[in-house]
This record gives structure tokens, C-alpha cells and sequence, in this order.
């Protein structure tokens, strides 16, 4: 991914921003998947657009996008180039209107996850990175700093952050058994990653299901690029290309000093 390329992902996640955003200042309707899995008109004009957009710019690389049919991405595993949308991370917190949620493209050549854009609509923040380039916030007047994850080397001083609308037993024990400093609800997959990746976080943890590879993949990007650490649960690399979209394993993202501590109290919470 070259630096010319992110750019184009910027504009893009820019523009699906704007519509989520027009889309968020009326009544809209919440229709629902499933159980506790709501979606609305945002969602699904987001995703149309991303993936026109992203269709057009790189015509041969594989969208695998959260709204769209799956078998529009059937052969996803085939491509070199994959691009992983989310356009509403957090439709949880968009439905409950407490501004927690963003627009994602992840993007993951050959094996590995290389560039990602998360773009807030209600604060008009980006974070974005490309692996072996540069990584940055956007600030809403345009400003851009450079992101760098923290120093925080003991856990018992570290900040984590976790799931606001997915709360399980196993997640409380598994934060209870990290005994951070503090522990933080955040919405949005790409918010907490965001967060570590720019050092208001130490790490966040999700030490079961993570999520799907859309998910996933832009925290991947951004912590590894700002100099952190991201694995699954047991600390395997996070992977993009198996059978199953989910992410089953967990995700541990950090600023790398404390990486190790999380995984093994994480082990031991399930011998």
C-alpha cells in the first residue's frame, strides 16, 4: 500500500462519513440481523458507497464489506489484495446516539494487514496508517500528528479499554484477572484500537470472539504501526484468510510492554 493509495482510502472513508453523519441527524429507522444486532439506513448507504468507490480505485483487489451479500465476496481468498469494510463500526452506539462509532476500511496484502482508515463522523477525528509508512490522527481542522502508542511498562498502571456493548462473563473475568489500573467502556472496535494506537489506551482486550475480520483488522494496522503489539488471545498472529470471517480467538492489542503479562494472565484464567 503506498502512501498515494491511503490517501484515496481517506477520501473515501470521508465521504461514506458525511452520509453517516446526515444519516445520524434524522429520525432513523433500526431495523435488526439478528438478536442485538441492529442496522439502519447509514449502515447500508455507507457500505454502497465504500465499496463503489473502492471497486473503482482498485479494481483488482476483493471487498469484503459487512452490508454486502456474502457471496459478492465469495472468492475473497483468491486476491492478493483485500479490503475489509465496516461501514458503521458501532452501530450499537450510533443507535443509542452516544456518538462511539466510525467508518473502517482495513486493507491486507498477501498475508497481513498494511493500511487502515477509521474515520469518527461526530467529531470529524481520523486515525490512519500503512505499515512501513507513516501513521497519523487527522485533527477536524486537518491537522496531523503522528501516532505513537505509550510507555506504560507495568500492567497494574495501565489503561484498558473494552467493549461497551458486548459485555460477557468472560470478559469480566478476564479484566478483573488483568487488574489494570483502569478499564474503560469504549464503543466501537476502531475507537479502542485508535486509542492505543495514539496513547490515551495501554491496550485493548477481547479475550474471546473479537469480532469479524472487518473489525479487526484497522486496530491491527493502526497499533502495529504505531509501534504496539497485536495478537489473538494466545498471542497468534490475527489471520485474514480462513475459513470463517470471525475472529474466534480474540484480539489483544498493546502497546507492547505489557503485551506478554495480558497473554499470560489471560492463559492462566483459562487452565
Amino acid at each position: 500500500m503506498t502512501g498515494a493509495e491511503l490517501e484515496i482510502l481517506l477520501q473515501i472513508a470521508a465521504a461514506a462519513s458525511v452520509e453517516v453523519r446526515r444519516i445520524y441527524q434524522t429520525p432513523f429507522q433500526v431495523d435488526y440481523k439478528g438478536p442485538a444486532d441492529p442496522v439502519t439506513e447509514a449502515d447500508r448507504v455507507a457500505n454502497a458507497l465504500i465499496c463503489e468507490r473502492l471497486a473503482d480505485a482498485f479494481p483488482d483487489a476483493a471487498i469484503v464489506a459487512e452490508e454486502s451479500a456474502p457471496e459478492s465476496f465469495a472468492d475473497f481468498r483468491e486476491h492478493e489484495r483485500i479490503f475489509f469494510v465496516d461501514p458503521v463500526d458501532g452501530t450499537n452506539e450510533f443507535v443509542n446516539r452516544n456518538g462511539e462509532f466510525v467508518v473502517m476500511i482495513g486493507a491486507v496484502e498477501g498475508d497481513l494487514a498494511t493500511a487502515a482508515v477509521v474515520h469518527a463522523p461526530t467529531t470529524g477525528l481520523v486515525w490512519a496508517a500503512r505499515i512501513g509508512g507513516s501513521t497519523f490522527r487527522i485533527e477536524a481542522d486537518g491537522k496531523r500528528t503522528p501516532l505513537s502508542v505509550s510507555a506504560v511498562a507495568e500492567l497494574g498502571q495501565a489503561r484498558l479499554v473494552a467493549s461497551r456493548s458486548h459485555r460477557t462473563p468472560r470478559l469480566e473475568r478476564a479484566l478483573d484477572a488483568l487488574s489494570a489500573l483502569a478499564v474503560n467502556a469504549q464503543g466501537s472496535a476502531g475507537l479502542k484500537g485508535a486509542r492505543v494506537a495514539e496513547g490515551s489506551a495501554d491496550a485493548y482486550v477481547a479475550p474471546q470472539y473479537a469480532g469479524k475480520s472487518w473489525d479487526v483488522c484497522p486496530t491491527d494496522v493502526l497499533v502495529r504501526a504505531a509501534g504496539g503489539r497485536v495478537t489473538d488471545a494466545s498471542g497468534k498472529p490475527l489471520g485474514y484468510r480462513g475459513p470463517s470471517l470471525s475472529q474466534e480467538s480474540g484480539l489483544v492489542a498493546t502497546n507492547g510492554r505489557i503485551h506478554d503479562e495480558i497473554l499470560a494472565r489471560l492463559a492462566a484464567l483459562s487452565a
